[in-house]
């Protein structure tokens, strides 16, 4: 998911009525998690975009 930064991926799992989302992104010593999420619609939602971005910043500030 390259709108949300670099090496930056969705992991999608289908159970039997619903479809999930995971946001991630790997890093060479870490998996990060951005978001789950039940996808209802064909994009993913700007708000969910922007929360994985904010979670992003708040991350690399740290390390």
């Amino acid at each position: 998911m390259s709108v949300v930064g670099p090496r930056c991926h969705e992991l999608r799992i289908n159970d039997e009525t619903k479809s999930w989302r995971i946001m991630y992104r790997t890093d060479g010593d870490a998996i990060v998690i951005l978001a789950v999420f039940e996808k209802r619609t064909q994009a993913t939602p700007s708000s969910v975009i922007a929360a994985c971005r904010q979670r992003l910043a708040a991350y690399d500030e740290l390390g």
